[in-house]
């Protein structure tokens, strides 16, 4: 049986052979979460197969019916919803656009939200109200109310993506979260394998109950929505310290291995409105945010290409999608795998990005119908894998329960604000090559090679600083140490104040 510490004493080595055997002994005893739990029966790998179980599986779920969800009003414009609602082009623009600017606005406050509710009741709440907003939609007359249905679908939606991030960050270690992560995203590459082909399905309804074939596609994604939400009460589980499906040993052994990863947090954390700050303000979380970044330009590709790869309407052009979107999600979880494995997420997102640009320069310059298809391979299996290790980049290198929860949702939200760019990118004056659309994601694709490379510098430039001492506390009882970085009781408390900023922790680059 492994026993676990909360904090390896990753200092820099002149100031590690001040610190004396036994004092190192007394700090990282003192924070071992439920000290008097006897663990000794418990296997860990048993025990994390169990976590996956339950954690994974339904969430993946849940997140093809969202990305279904969010999609499903291009195939309901190929059945007839701009003519029946008379809209104009620059109206289902709207429509789209909309979505992603209510999308990104909530998705902060529900990280929030959720870090204080439990997550089997803010989650499904959430799908409950997406799942009836998508239902009505079957039910509109006008623009007006599919504006506003559109809207509230946004708003409802923001939670799922990001607090899930959040949420699984909460379960598993910095190097197992990756392939977790992506096994979770890859649902999107599912849903844009068979959306379009259950769209048609769907269609056969046409003039049942008097409703059109747009009407039905609404009605019954949303209606499935609505019931996966009361299911998922009873099925979500909680953060590991509330987990009911585990025993008392078995909560203090995900615990105590997640302390034993520089999450100190991991035992439980006040709401503190400096964290939330701190979140706000941390330089990783900034450089994240402009246009110029990776998370944003993935973001923004993504939903370009969900956009780009349905405008071909006809089924034998909708069934040589599939190849595609399987690909690109086997490729999207062995990334997630191997970055895990190997770290280096960095360069990992760098040959995505780069697969991506390759992909999206041949489609810009063919003129050739086979070349192009195979180009779409490159741009889909660079862009997919690209946004879930994206997500673990940030994710490990945010402690702090609140203030990752935070910054994963300002991270998050920017890159979806993308979302509001990409509806309107692609347009049918250009079909079938789209010129501009193929041109601005290989704008944001460079962009996104671009801070990748920086952001990387930055990170590894940090560790540097704290292997030279340049970030060391003063811990009382023990020489050394720069006022200027804090001073402390105990290295516990540096690290529960501190959080990533403290001077052991060391980056994923």
């Amino acid at each position: 049986m492994t026993s676990w510490v909360p904090a390896k004493l990753i200092l820099s080595k002149g100031r590690a052979a001040k610190f004396d055997a036994g004092a190192k002994q007394a700090q990282s005893s003192a924070a071992v979460f439920n000290p008097d739990v006897d663990v000794s029966g418990i296997d860990e790998r048993k025990l994390m197969r169990k976590v996956d179980s339950r954690t994974i599986p339904w969430l993946a779920f849940l997140y093809l019916l969202a990305f279904l969800d969010r999609t499903s009003i291009g195939n309901a414009k190929l059945y007839g919803l701009e003519t029946d609602l008379h809209l104009t082009d620059t109206q289902y623009l709207l429509c789209l656009t909309l979505f992603f600017f209510s999308y990104a606005l909530f998705e902060v406050p529900s990280n929030i939200v959720l870090k204080r509710l439990r997550p089997s009741v803010w989650l499904s709440l959430l799908m409950l109200l997406w799942g009836i907003s998508m239902t009505m939609q079957g039910l509109v007359t006008n623009f007006s109310s599919l504006m506003a249905l559109r809207w509230l679908l946004g708003m409802f939606e923001a939670g799922l993506f990001p607090g899930v991030t959040y949420y699984l960050s909460c379960w598993y270690k910095r190097s197992e979260f990756g392939v977790r992560i992506a096994i979770f995203f890859s649902a999107a590459t599912v849903s844009g394998a068979f959306g379009g082909l259950l769209a048609a399905g769907i269609s056969k309804l046409e003039g049942v109950g008097g409703r059109p074939a747009w009407s039905w596609i609404f009605i019954l994604e949303g209606l499935a929505t609505v019931v996966a939400g009361a299911l998922s009460f009873w099925i979500i589980v909680d953060f590991p310290e509330d987990a009911a499906f585990l025993t008392e040993a078995e909560r203090t052994v995900v615990i105590r291995r997640l302390q034993g990863d520089d999450q100190f947090s991991a035992a439980g954390e006040r709401l503190k409105w400096k964290n939330i700050i701190a979140s706000l303000t941390d330089w990783k979380t900034v450089a994240e945010r402009t246009p110029a970044i990776v998370y944003s330009a993935a973001d923004m590709a993504l939903y370009a290409f969900a956009l780009f790869l349905p405008s071909y309407k006809a089924t034998p052009a909708n069934l040589l999608t599939v190849p595609v979107y399987v690909l690109a999600c086997i490729v999207t979880c062995s990334v997630g795998f191997l970055a895990d494995r190997y770290g280096n997420r960095g360069w990992f997102n760098f040959g995505c990005l780069a697969t991506a640009a390759v992909g999206y320069i041949i489609l810009i310059s063919s003129r050739n119908a086979t070349l192009s298809y195979i180009a779409v391979y490159l741009a889909a299996c660079g862009i997919y894998p690209c946004i879930p290790n994206t997500a673990a980049w940030a994710a490990n290198n945010l402690e702090g329960s609140y203030k990752r929860s935070v910054s994963l949702g300002v991270i998050i939200s920017v890159g979806n604000l993308q979302g509001a760019i990409s509806s309107n990118v692609y347009r049918a004056n250009q079909t079938p090559w789209y010129p501009l659309g193929h041109g601005l994601v290989l704008m944001y694709i460079c962009f996104g090679l671009i801070s990748t490379v920086v952001t990387r510098f930055m990170l590894k430039a940090e560790n540097g600083r704290r292997e030279r001492g340049e970030r060391d506390e003063v811990i009382d009882k023990y020489d050394g140490g720069l006022e200027v970085n804090g001073r402390f009781v105990s290295v516990e408390d540096a690290q529960r104040e501190k959080g990533d900023r403290w001077s052991g922790y060391r980056y994923i680059l």
